[in-house]
C-alpha cells in the first residue's frame, strides 16, 4: 500500500471505519466491554449502543486508534509510510508528511510500533546469533564528552542488543543489560528450537550451547568471517540496516524506547516479502 492507494481505497473517515469494522468484526459488531453482539447503531454516527451493558462504542475502542483526534485516513497514511520506509521514519518527517505536530507524530509512531511487537514461533533450521551495541563511538566524540573506558563491549554509554535470525528470513532481537553467558543462553533458549544449527562468533558468552544446539563458530578475531556454511553475516546485515536507520533518520534513540524501534525493524524485516503486510499490521492495530 502506497499513499496513492490509501487515498483511492480510503477517501473518507467513513470508509476507514467501515474497513476497520470488516477487519475487526467481520461486519458483525461486538461490544468491546461485554462481548455481546446485541447492539443498535446510533443514528447519524459511526457508533453502536450495546443493548446488554448499556454503553456506546465504536470500532476504535481498545485499539491503537482509541480516543484519537486524528482522522483515520492520516493514521492509514502513517502506517503505510512506516512500512515503506526501509530505514525508518522520523517523527519530524511524519509530521511534515501528514501535517500534524511533532509530538502527535511521535505518539502515532509509538502506537504503530506497539502493534509491531512480534510473538513468533521458535526459530529453527539454521539460526544465527549475534550481539551489537547501540551508541556513539568514543573516537567520534569531543574530548570533554568521551566516556572513560567506553570503548569495546563497555555499556557505560552504549546499549547492548542481542538477536537471533533464521536463515530463511525471520529475526528476533531485544535490548539487553549485558551480553554475558547467562543472558545470551536464556535468550537463545527462549527463541530457538532445541537441536537447531546455531551459528555464532567466538564470544565466550556462547560457550556451553553445544549441548542443546548444533553449534558452529567463526572466529572474527582471527579474520575468519565465513567457514563453509558457518557465518553470522545475515544477522550482521540486519544490525547494519538498524544502525543506518538510527544514523540517517533518528540520529539518537533513548535506552528507554530502543525496544520499540527494534520491534519496528524486526517486523518490517520479517514481512518484507508479504504483499499484504499493510492488512496484517492493520489487523494487529485493532487486535484482530
Amino acid at each position: 500500500m502506497n499513499i496513492i492507494q490509501i487515498y483511492k481505497q480510503f477517501p473518507s473517515q467513513e470508509s476507514c471505519i467501515k474497513h476497520l469494522e470488516t477487519v475487526r468484526w467481520s461486519d458483525k459488531p461486538t461490544c468491546p466491554y461485554c462481548k455481546s453482539n446485541r447492539q443498535s447503531q446510533l443514528k447519524d454516527e459511526q457508533r453502536y449502543h450495546c443493548n446488554a451493558c448499556n454503553t456506546s462504542y465504536s470500532v476504535t475502542v481498545g485499539t491503537i486508534f482509541h480516543k484519537t483526534k486524528i482522522d483515520l485516513q492520516r493514521w492509514f497514511l502513517a502506517i503505510s509510510l512506516v512500512l515503506n520506509a526501509k530505514k525508518g521514519l522520523s517523527a519530524r518527517q511524519l509530521a511534515r508528511d501528514i501535517e500534524v505536530n511533532k509530538n502527535t507524530a511521535w505518539f502515532m509512531l509509538m502506537r504503530i510500533r506497539r502493534a509491531m511487537i512480534e510473538q513468533c514461533d521458535l526459530l529453527s533450521g539454521i539460526v544465527e546469533a549475534d550481539e551489537t551495541y547501540i551508541g556513539g563511538k568514543n573516537k567520534n566524540k569531543h574530548n570533554d564528552k568521551k566516556t572513560k573506558g567506553g570503548q569495546g563491549r563497555n555499556t557505560k554509554d552504549k546499549t547492548p542488543v542481542i538477536g537471533v535470525l533464521q536463515r530463511d528470513g525471520r529475526v528476533k532481537a531485544q535490548k539487553s543489560k549485558n551480553v554475558n553467558g547467562r543472558t545470551l543462553k536464556t535468550f537463545i533458549n527462549a527463541h530457538v528450537e532445541k537441536g537447531s544449527a546455531l551459528m555464532t562468533d567466538e564470544w565466550g558468552g556462547y560457550n556451553g550451547l553445544n549441548g542443546s544446539f548444533k553449534l558452529s563458530v567463526v572466529s572474527h578475531g582471527a579474520g575468519e568471517y565465513v567457514s563453509g556454511n558457518t557465518h553470522t553475516n545475515t544477522l550482521e546485515g540486519f544490525w547494519s540496516l538498524f544502525k543506518r536507520g538510527i544514523v540517517g533518520q533518528y540520529h539518537q534513540i533513548s535506552r528507554k524506547h530502543i525496544d520499540r524501534y527494534i520491534d519496528e525493524f524486526c517486523f518490517r524485516y520479517n514481512y518484507r516479502d508479504n504483499e499484504n503486510v499493510f492488512g496484517l499490521l492493520l489487523a494487529r492495530c485493532v487486535g484482530a
